[in-house]
């Protein structure tokens, strides 16, 4: 693909995730929270097949291993803010 292509589909990402999160009612944050630690779930896999497809070049590699990187911390700490804001909900024992 051209790379105009490329940055013009990241901007229209951006763009679009940007407007559909503040469009979010604060009641959705933790169902929204688990579906994108899904999401994050999914890219570590898609990241790790990139690091381990790339034969020729370490530049492949370092992009693949920061992508992974980056999506670990992402699926954390999701599951860390979702764990807390549900433990809100909980009952407090005497």
């Amino acid at each position: 693909m051209d790379l105009v292509l490329l940055f013009f589909i990241f901007v229209l990402a951006a763009f679009l995730g940007l407007e559909l999160i503040s469009k979010v009612p604060s009641q959705l944050h933790t169902p929204l929270m688990s579906g994108s630690n899904a999401i994050s779930g999914i890219t570590i896999v898609g990241a790790i097949v990139a690091t381990g497809a790339n034969e020729d070049g370490t530049t492949g590699m370092i992009l693949g291993l920061l992508a992974l990187i980056f999506a670990t911390i992402n699926v954390v700490g999701g599951y860390l803010v979702t764990d807390r804001m549900l433990q809100m909900f909980k009952k407090k024992g005497k």
